[in-house]
């Protein structure tokens, strides 16, 4: 592995893409450190210390830590990229998702520039959304005391807050657009990547401090390490599993020579959702405690009616990571995989493409007969997928609330976060791979040392 590493370097267009990404990145992180105009970055530690302290119970602490895996915590400390990537990534979801309900925008698709023009829709909805998203954040930030005072009632503070976080998200989705041109990698997904291990040295902090004062003991570090490994070992199986079915060419035959007749596979992936099922379930969820929260403070005392007491009882029950709240995540993320995969593939289109390419599954009638076979298939196959992202989703919640161990590190133990680094440094690496072995060197799983592979010999016949 080490020598596929210094072959990196040796190829002078993959060594200039791979510094160019780190750039970029490292012109991210600079953003980071840059604080909204306007806000007390003292009293926002000291509230969002608290909300942590509280087990991130408060609907703001969760918002934030939702947003934190996209923007790399910026939102709690409210910098220029507080809003990270993610109002780019929802109207990218949202545009997908009304180009399979939409027959317009589906038609759209098919022509010849349809996708730039879908792609410019979904940056205009980007500024959209990180209008509306600033706004309210900058409202929370007033109501909460967390704004100097001589800025409260200042319209610049409006002005200058809004155009500071959209200028932030628009300068990430087009330092996200040069990766995808210069670099190597996904862009976007190289940008949350950064975010959500730049949290990493924090809570190795907090993993030390703990040691020190004697909170976490020797047999919750174990603990952490072993499952640390065999959730990371567990993402990355679950990641590229395939269910591989078998698919026969046709054979045809013109004049006396027979084509085809060849085998092949049509792999499904087991977890075909990816990670939007947890995104989604886990966007959800917010607001369940943020209504019964609302309902508990308006009424009041609990012992005076059963109003009070109902609003109480369901303002604890959906707290992160109390029972009922695990129960209904782990339903919201079952619906969303069968919701997402329906959406992404198409049983009946996939059997109409076999059947215009002289394909078939063997012992299948091409048509409704292979469309209902693959709907199958993909059922069971999602059903094994949804309870392993199930499992990837409470097991920072059950290791926060009953191990004990921080959030912020127990956020390293499943979730949304490391399914996106598991999967995008499974691309990368694959890229990287792609690149190294068309310019004949060995590769991460070759076998092979630093010099270049040679071919085969071919003797010339006089």
């Amino acid at each position: 592995m080490f020598q596929a590493f210094l072959n990196i370097f040796r190829i002078s267009e993959l060594r200039n893409r791979v510094l160019f990404t780190v750039g970029m990145l490292v012109v991210y992180r600079i953003g980071f450190w840059i604080p909204l105009p306007g806000v007390d970055q003292t009293q926002i530690t000291e509230y969002f210390g608290r909300a942590a302290g509280e087990g991130g119970n408060l609907a703001a602490s969760q918002f934030a830590n939702y947003v934190a895996i996209f923007s790399g915590g910026a939102l709690g400390q409210s910098t220029i990229f507080g809003l990270g990537i993610m109002p780019y990534i929802s109207a990218a979801i949202i545009f997908q998702l009304l180009g399979s309900a939409i027959t317009s925008l589906k038609e759209l698709k098919k022509e010849a520039g349809g996708q730039q023009k879908i792609q410019e829709y979904t940056r205009y909805a980007t500024i959209g959304l990180c209008v509306v998203q600033g706004i309210g954040w900058l409202t929370f930030m007033r109501q909460a005391g967390l704004v100097y005072l001589n800025w409260v009632n200042n319209p610049l503070f409006w002005l200058a807050g809004v155009l500071s976080l959209t200028a932030g998200t628009i300068f990430l989705m087009w330092l996200g657009e040069q990766i995808d041109k210069y670099g190597i990698g996904n862009g976007v997904s190289l940008i949350i990547t950064g975010g959500i291990l730049a949290r990493m040295p924090s809570a190795v902090g907090q993993v030390i401090q703990g040691v020190g004062a004697g909170t976490i003991t020797q047999m919750k570090i174990i603990f952490l390490v072993v499952a640390f490994f065999g959730v990371v070992a567990g993402a990355v199986l679950i990641t590229v599993a395939q269910r591989r079915i078998p698919i026969q060419q046709a054979k045809h035959t013109r004049g006396r020579r027979v084509y085809g007749g060849g085998k092949s596979y049509l792999p499904l992936r087991v977890n075909h959702g990816g990670v939007m099922p947890i995104i989604f379930a886990s966007s959800l969820m917010i607001f369940p405690s943020v209504i019964f929260s609302a309902m508990s403070g308006a009424a009041g005392d609990a012992t005076t009616s059963w109003f009070a007491r109902a609003a109480d009882f369901l303002s604890t029950s959906f707290m992160v990571g109390e029972y009922p709240y695990i129960l209904v995540y782990i339903f919201m993320v079952y619906v969303f995989s069968y919701f997402w995969t329906t959406v992404q593939f198409n049983p009946e289109e996939m059997s109409d493409q076999l059947r215009q390419h002289g394909s078939f599954i063997p012992g299948l009638r091409p048509g409704p007969r292979t469309a209902d076979y693959l709907e199958t298939v993909l059922e069971r196959i999602t059903y094994v997928g949804a309870g392993f992202l199930a499992v990837i989703a409470v097991l920072p919640m059950v290791v926060n609330k009953w191990v004990g161990v921080d959030q912020q590190v127990s956020a390293f133990l499943g979730g949304t976060g490391l399914l996106i680094v598991v999967s995008v440094g499974l691309d990368l690496v694959q890229r990287i791979e792609a690149n190294l072995l068309m310019r004949n060197y060995a590769g991460f799983l070759g076998g092979g040392g630093g010099e270049k592979r040679r071919g085969p010999r071919i003797r010339s016949s006089r």
